[in-house]
C-alpha cells in the first residue's frame, strides 16, 4: 500500500512577476477502503467482489503458467509480459512455467480448468468466462478455456491502465462472462482495401474489447454500373492464390496472399477472436463475372450470376474449394443477399452452396434475405446462421419463427457507410446505443427478448459502398472508434457498466485501444484538447510525438540530461489556452516550467504561464493557468541534477466550454435520441438533429452573464447553409442581437465564430438560429460551443 503525498502548483498569473501557490488535486489513494470498488473496465466485469488492499506490480513480477498448460498458454503469458511492459513502462521478469497450483508472492497465474462452471453464466461462462482473483500478493486468471484466460488478461491490463501509478490492482474477485455467443464486427474489404497491418491491428483492438467474430467480406462492386456498363464499374476480390487457373481473379489494386491470411489466423488465435470470411454470391458478384464474363445475367453485363447455368454453381463450389483451406474458422459465410433473378434458381443456389460448405468442414453464414426473395422460408436450407440486416428483407421475427439462428446486423441501427448521407455516414449514434440498445433490439416491432435462445449475438458493419470517395481507412477507423466500445459493452454485459454516457465515454478515452497496435492510431480526444496529434519536438529521445498522439500506452523517453530536458508541442495555430496535463511515467519530471509563445522557435520569446516543484510521483500533473495566446507551448525542464524524463502523455487545454452540460433548448428534434442536449454533452459523436424544416433553432443558456469570445459549430451533413449567431441577456424577451450572419454555406464540418468582445459583450444565451438548410434534412450539429 501507498500513501500519495498532496501536490502543490505554482502557477505564474497573468502579472509579470507574479506566483499564488494554488492546490493541486490530490493523486488517487491506493490506499482503498474496506471493499474495493469494482476497478474500471470496459466492457464491464460482471460480478465482482472487493476486499481489501492492492496487489502492486514489480519488477520481480511476473506471469507463470502451470506446466500442463503451457502448450495453450505460455504464448499468452510471453504476449502479456511484453503488453504489461506497453502499458506500465515496467519490464517485469521473463513468463515461465511454474509446478506450483498457486501463485507464489508477486506471480501472475494463468491457468486452465475446464471444470470450471458459474451457476448465472451456464454455458457462456464456460465457452468464454473467467474468474479474476486478485490477493495483496498475486493474481490468478482462471478459466475453462483460453479465451475466457485471454480475456482475464485484457481485464487485468485495463485495471493497469486506468490506476494512475499504473501498477496496482485492488483486491478481491470478478466472475466475467458475455451475455451473447457472438459480439461481431463486419468489415466490407471488398470495396475497399485494407492492409494487412490494419486487419491485424483491428483483431488486437477486438480482443481489447472481448469482441469475438471479425467478418471479413472479401468481395464486392460498385452499387450502379456506370452509364449501364457493368465493365467500367469498380470491382474487387480480395484474396490471391499462387495456382495459375486463378490467375486474374484478385484485384490489381490490393488482395491477400496466403501468408497474409495465416497472419490474420495467427493474430485471431492469440486474441481470442474468430476471423469469419464472406465469400458473396450470386448478387454483388462483378468480380466472378469478369473472370467468368459467360457466368453473368444479361450476357455478363451485370454483377449478378446467371444461376440457370449449372456450369454458374459448380464455378462458384470451385471458388469455395479453392480458398476454403485457408480458413481455421469453423464458419464461412456465403453472402447470398440482394438477388434479382427467378426465385427457384436462388432456392437452388442457396441450399447448394449450403450444403457445399458443410462438406467442406464448416458452418454456413448467409446474409438473411428470404421474405424479399421468396416470401416465406419453405424449402430453405435451415442449417445456416442467418444476419437479420434488414426488417424487410428478412426480419428477426420471421427468421426465429422459420427456426434459423439470428445474428442482428440491422443496417438502421448497425450500419456505417463511411461519408455517405444514408446508414450513419458519420458513425453509428452512440448515446442511442449506449442508452437504449442491446443485442435483442431491433427497430419496429421486430425486437426479440433479451436472450432469447435463437439470438447468437449481433454484428456491427462497415460498408464501403462509395468506392470514389477519397476516405483512408484511418478515417474509416475513426468514424468506428467511436461506438466500438459502447457495442462491446452492450454485447458483453448489457447496462452493467453502471455510468452515466458521458462518465463512459471518458472511461472509453483513457483506456484507448489497448497495447501492440502498429497501423491503427487512436482518434477520440478529451474535451477541448488541442495538442491531439501534434507535431511535437524534444532535446533529446526518440518519438516525441508519442506525447501528443493521444495513445496512452506509447511514451516518448529523453536521454540523461543536466537541468532537465524539454518537449514542445506545435498547436498549428495561435489558440487560446488556459491548462496543460502531463501524465508521468515511471521516470517523472520533479522541476519544470510550462512556457508559450506565438511564434516558431521562440524569436519572440517564451513566457512561463506556469511551474512545477518537488514532483514527487508519476501519474497525472495538471497546471492551470490565466488564458493566454499560444502556438507552441513547450515543458521545459529545471531540473537540480541530470535527469531523464519519461511521457506519456501532454495535453494543451482550451478556454473553456461555457455552454457545456449547460440547460439548451431547441425548435425541435427529428427523435428523442437526437435531442438538443446532445450538442453540448462534450461528446463529439453525439448530435442534435431537427426536424426538416427551414428556420429552426437552438438556443443554450449560459447560467448567467458571461463574456463570448468564440463560439464552435460541428456540423453534421445536415448542415445550415445560412444562418445567424444571435445573443440575448434574457432569453429573447427584450430581442435577440445577431453578432455573425453566415450565407452561402455549402460545406459540413467545424464553422469556429470569433466574437468581438464589444460586439458581444456580456451574454447569458446563444442561439444558432437557422434560415435555410443545405439539404433536405433538417439542421444538425455535434457541438455547439461556446467559449470565453
Amino acid at each position: 500500500m501507498t500513501n500519495l503525498s498532496r501536490r502543490t502548483l505554482i502557477a505564474a498569473t497573468a502579472v509579470a512577476g507574479a506566483a499564488v501557490a494554488l492546490p493541486l488535486r490530490p493523486a488517487l489513494a491506493q490506499a482503498a477502503a474496506r471493499g474495493n470498488p469494482r476497478p474500471a473496465v470496459i466492457p464491464a466485469l460482471q460480478e465482482w467482489q472487493g476486499g481489501d488492499g492492492a496487489y502492486r506490480l514489480g519488477s520481480g513480477s511476473r506471469v507463470v503458467v502451470p506446466v500442463q498448460d503451457a502448450r495453450q498458454l505460455l504464448p499468452l503469458a510471453r504476449q502479456l509480459t511484453r503488453d504489461i511492459a506497453d502499458v506500465t513502462g515496467l519490464a517485469i521478469a521473463p513468463a515461465r512455467t511454474t509446478r506450483r497450483s498457486r501463485a507464489g508472492d508477486g506471480e501472475i497465474l494463468l491457468r486452465l480448468d475446464p471444470a470450471a462452471r458459474h451457476t448465472k453464466g451456464g454455458q457462456l461462462y464456460a465457452r468464454e468466462g473467467y474468474e479474476f482473483r486478485v490477493t495483496g500478493g498475486a493474481v490468478t486468471i482462471t478459466a475453462p478455456a483460453y479465451s475466457g484466460v485471454y480475456y482475464g488478461t485484457r481485464s487485468l491490463l485495463q485495471i493497469l491502465l486506468h490506476d494512475e501509478l499504473r501498477s496496482h490492482v485492488p483486491v478481491g474477485t470478478a466472475q466475467d462472462w458475455p451475455n451473447y455467443r457472438l459480439r461481431g464486427f463486419m468489415l466490407d474489404v471488398g470495396r475497399r482495401f485494407f492492409t494487412p497491418g490494419f486487419v491485424r491491428d483491428y483483431l488486437r483492438v477486438m480482443g481489447w474489447f472481448k469482441l469475438n467474430d471479425l467478418q471479413l467480406h472479401l468481395n464486392d462492386n460498385e452499387i450502379k454500373a456506370p452509364g449501364g456498363d457493368w465493365s467500367k464499374a469498380y470491382d474487387a476480390f480480395r484474396l490471391r492464390s499462387d495456382a495459375p487457373e486463378w490467375e486474374g481473379l484478385a484485384a490489381p489494386d490490393g488482395s491477400y496472399s496466403r501468408a497474409d491470411w495465416d497472419s490474420f489466423e495467427d493474430t485471431a488465435a492469440l486474441h481470442a477472436v474468430q476471423l469469419t470470411p464472406e465469400i458473396d454470391a450470386p448478387a454483388h458478384s462483378r468480380s466472378f463475372v469478369r473472370f467468368r464474363p459467360s457466368l453473368g445475367l444479361d450476357g455478363g453485363n451485370s454483377d449478378h450470376l446467371d444461376l440457370a447455368k449449372p456450369e454458374t454453381t459448380a464455378f462458384m463450389k470451385e471458388v469455395f474449394e479453392e480458398f476454403v483451406p485457408w480458413f481455421r474458422s469453423p464458419e464461412v459465410h456465403y453472402g447470398a443477399d440482394e438477388y434479382t433473378g427467378p426465385e427457384k434458381q436462388y432456392r437452388a443456389y442457396f441450399n447448394d452452396m449450403a450444403e457445399h460448405v458443410r462438406s467442406l468442414g464448416k458452418h454456413p453464414r448467409a446474409w438473411g434475405s428470404l421474405t424479399e426473395m421468396a416470401g416465406s422460408a419453405a424449402g430453405y436450407d435451415r442449417d445456416v446462421t442467418v444476419h437479420s440486416w434488414n426488417n424487410g428483407w428478412y426480419g428477426p421475427q420471421a427468421a426465429k419463427a422459420d427456426g434459423y439462428e439470428i445474428v442482428n446486423t440491422n443496417d438502421g441501427l448497425l450500419y456505417v457507410v463511411p461519408f455517405a448521407d444514408y446508414y450513419h455516414g458519420h458513425g453509428l449514434d452512440g448515446r442511442y446505443l449506449y442508452d437504449s440498445w442491446e443485442p435483442h433490439v431491433f427497430p419496429g416491432k421486430e425486437s426479440l427478448a433479451p436472450g432469447d435462445p435463437a439470438l447468437r449475438g449481433a454484428m456491427s458493419a462497415v460498408w464501403n459502398d462509395l468506392v470514389h470517395a477519397t476516405y483512408t481507412q484511418q478515417d474509416v477507423h475513426g468514424l468506428i472508434e467511436k461506438t466500438y466500445g459502447t457495442l462491446a459493452q452492450k454485447m458483453w454485459s448489457g447496462a452493467g457498466q453502471g455510468l452515466a454516457y458521458g462518465e463512459f465515454t471518458a472511461l472509453l478515452r483513457r483506456g484507448s485501444l489497448g497495447p501492440g497496435l502498429t497501423t491503427v492510431t487512436p482518434t477520440l480526444a478529451e474535451p477541448d484538447q488541442l495538442a491531439f496529434g501534434a507535431p511535437a519536438t524534444a532535446s533529446s529521445g526518440a518519438h516525441p510525438s508519442y506525447a501528443s498522439d493521444g495513445n496512452p500506452v506509447t511514451a516518448w523517453i529523453s536521454g540523461l540530461e543536466r537541468g532537465g530536458p524539454w518537449l514542445r508541442v506545435d498547436l498549428g495555430e495561435v489558440r487560446d489556452v488556459a491548462r496543460v496535463r502531463l501524465d508521468w511515467g515511471t521516470e517523472h519530471g520533479s522541476s519544470y516550467d510550462i512556457e508559450v509563445t506565438v511564434d516558431e522557435g521562440g524569436g519572440g520569446g517564451w513566457r512561463r504561464v506556469a511551474s512545477r516543484r518537488g514532483l514527487d510521483q508519476p501519474g497525472w500533473d495538471e497546471l492551470e493557468f490565466a488564458a493566454t495566446k499560444a502556438r507552441y507551448v513547450r515543458v521545459r525542464g529545471r531540473e537540480s541534477g541530470r535527469a531523464r524524463w519519461m511521457v506519456w502523455s501532454v495535453q494543451v487545454f482550451d478556454i473553456p466550454d461555457l455552454a457545456r452540460g449547460r440547460k439548451v433548448t431547441a425548435s425541435s428534434a427529428e427523435t428523442p435520441s437526437l435531442g438538443a442536449e446532445n450538442a453540448v454533452d462534450g461528446d463529439p459523436s453525439t448530435r442534435w438533429a431537427s426536424q426538416y424544416t427551414d428556420g429552426e433553432w437552438i438556443t443554450v443558456d449560459l447560467g448567467e452573464e458571461r463574456a463570448v469570445r468564440r463560439v464552435v459549430l460541428d456540423w453534421e451533413e445536415a448542415a445550415g447553409r445560412d444562418y445567424d449567431l444571435q445573443v440575448s441577456k434574457d432569453g429573447g424577451s427584450s430581442g435577440w442581437r445577431t453578432v455573425a450572419e453566415r450565407r452561402g454555406r455549402t460545406t459540413a464540418g467545424v464553422d469556429s465564430i470569433e466574437v468581438d468582445a464589444a460586439e458581444g459583450g456580456a451574454v447569458r444565451y446563444v442561439r444558432m438560429q437557422g434560415v435555410k438548410r443545405q439539404t433536405s434534412y433538417g439542421y444538425s450539429l455535434y457541438r455547439f460551443e461556446v467559449r470565453g
